[in-house]
Order: C-alpha cells, then sequence, then structure tokens
C-alpha cells in the first residue's frame, strides 16, 4: 500500500447540505429545514453562545476568587546590560529601535528599562518608565533617561 492508494472508507465521506437552493435540492423551499416554527425558524433566531434556557448560566454559578485590576499596565521590559551589548556609544534608543531589533515583542505596549547589569556607553534612552537604578547607570555612564 502507498500513499496516493489510500481512500477514504465508503459511506464515511457525506456531500454537503446546500441550504435554501430550491425544492429540488432536498433541504430547500418552503422552510429550508428549520421546521414549521419557532424561535430558530426566524432569520436572526436562535441563542447566545452559553445561553441555557433560562437556567443560571454555569459561568454565573461558578464561584469567582480573586481581584482583576483592570487598570492594570503591562510593561515590556528590558535591561541595561542588553543596552549595553546591543548599542553602540552615543545611540538613541527608541521603542521602535528596540522592537526593531526583537528586545521589546509586542510595539503597542509601554517600555520599561530596569537595572540589571552595567552600562559604560553614554546612550540617550527614550522609555516610558525606568527603574530607579536603570535610571542612575544610564546618567552614571554619560547618558540620558528621557521619559516618553
Amino acid at each position: 500500500m502507498r500513499l496516493e492508494d489510500l481512500r477514504p472508507t465508503a459511506g464515511s465521506n457525506h456531500r454537503r447540505k446546500r441550504i435554501g437552493r430550491g425544492g429540488g435540492s432536498g433541504h430547500g423551499g418552503h422552510t429550508v429545514g428549520r421546521g414549521m416554527k419557532g424561535q430558530n425558524s426566524r432569520s436572526g433566531g436562535g441563542t447566545r453562545l452559553g445561553y441555557e434556557g433560562g437556567q443560571t448560566p454555569i459561568w454565573m454559578r461558578v464561584p469567582k476568587r480573586g481581584f482583576h485590576n483592570f487598570s492594570r499596565v503591562v510593561y515590556e521590559c528590558v535591561n541595561v546590560d542588553t543596552l549595553e551589548e546591543r548599542f553602540s556609544a552615543n545611540d538613541v534608543v527608541t521603542p521602535e529601535t528596540l522592537t526593531a531589533l526583537r528586545l521589546v515583542n509586542k510595539r503597542d505596549m509601554p517600555v520599561k528599562v530596569l537595572g540589571r547589569g552595567e552600562i559604560s556607553k553614554p546612550l540617550t534612552v527614550r522609555a516610558h518608565r525606568f527603574g530607579v537604578e536603570a535610571k542612575r547607570k544610564i546618567e552614571a555612564a554619560g547618558g540620558r533617561a528621557e521619559v516618553i
């Protein structure tokens, strides 16, 4: 047996129902396979996803735990030692350059610079936030930490 000899089992493949294509299709004509009356026979009929016929839905019955802060801001983080490796002296570091070098994944997220490692080159770093240590190290190396 070879790959090109493989076939589906007889009777396992069915033709697609072509609903609403006239009486000759077997599913067409008057009610188009929806039955006579009721919610599901109407256009736009049916219920929303997760609806349980008026019974309290499962997502409301399950107990909720913890706290979700809707105003939380999540930052993409870059460390000072990464800037030391990837940039040369007097470069301007922006979120766009970090994205281009794939140091930051998500373009629409704000960037925070953290203070892990050492830096010896003067860099102008533009980011949304800076850790206290990161700012101190960048400025000690002769660079500037600018908040966007």
